[in-house]
């Protein structure tokens, strides 16, 4: 079951595209680690970063749709690992975590009506987080969470449509998608301490400032940008660039190994 998030109004002019969402569970501080030391994470300061986060998605034009919670799954606000959309298909994965297999479902039950659905099947593992999409370039985070057989079965799913896969090789974070983002449809932004920046030609890329390694992650919608309010180096980067960027905080959602990408999966609305 899918609910109407914040600043959805009926009868307004239909949405360019739609956010899914997941409310923060109240667990959020048992999460998943694999990369960083476990701090402490301010649960209702997370619930009020994510809230935030969603009224922005929804002043930026999707309608923000949130997916049935799942309170006693920690990493359950990080929905973007569960599925991954394009505008032909969605592909339901299944998590290099085994204690997250279990949040696939209702999201899976959310897509049903908005795409033709195809799924990543066992032993294969993918996580979405390490999926990054530019047009029809597909780049996969070989990672502790997405093996080889999973690379596979995507680049099989998603061939007839016409998207070639990639196996980039990641280190120093959990997800690709921590180390390079595209910022258009021809541009990515990376840390290249992680990515290796030539695995990603012929497209530009665009390097994070040194002194914020964790600033590659930033969720396009349409063409402005949604980042995190802490790389402001990297921001004057892009901006200079000419990307619109809209920040927000995420300093709870971070201390979890997430960003402003993980939080939801973004799908242009069909007419």
């Amino acid at each position: 079951m899918t609910r109407p998030g914040p600043g959805t109004t009926a009868g307004a002019k239909a949405p360019a595209y739609l956010a899914l969402t997941r409310a923060v569970s109240p667990r959020l501080a048992e999460c998943e680690l694999t990369h960083l030391a476990r701090t402490p994470i301010d649960v209702p300061t997370a619930f009020a970063q994510h809230h935030r986060y969603e009224q922005l998605l929804t002043s930026l034009g999707c309608e923000v749709r949130r997916v049935a919670p799942a309170p006693d799954h920690p990493d359950s606000v990080f929905i973007e690992d569960t599925a991954v959309v394009f505008d032909d298909v969605a592909v339901v994965t299944r998590p290099g975590a085994p204690s997250r297999r279990a949040e696939v479902r209702a999201v899976e039950e959310a897509l049903t009506p908005l795409r033709a659905l195809v799924r990543i099947v066992a032993p294969a593992i993918l996580d979405g987080g390490d999926v990054c999409a530019v047009g029809k370039r597909v780049f996969v985070g070989r990672t502790t969470r997405t093996d080889d057989a999973g690379i596979a079965q995507l680049r099989t799913e998603l061939a007839p449509f016409g998207y070639s896969v990639r196996a980039v090789d990641v280190s120093g974070c959990l997800h690709l998608k921590s180390a390079a983002t595209a910022i258009d449809d021809h541009t990515v932004l990376l840390n290249p301490e992680w990515v290796d920046a030539g695995l990603f030609a012929p497209l530009e890329t665009v390097a994070v400032d040194p002194a914020e390694p964790m600033a590659a992650n930033v969720l396009r919608i349409g063409d402005t940008l949604v980042y995190a309010d802490a790389y402001p180096l990297t921001r004057a980067r892009l901006e200079a660039r000419g990307q619109v960027v809209h920040t927000v905080a995420a300093t709870e959602i971070a201390k979890a190994e997430g960003a402003v990408t993980c939080c939801s999966l973004v799908l242009r609305a069909q007419r």
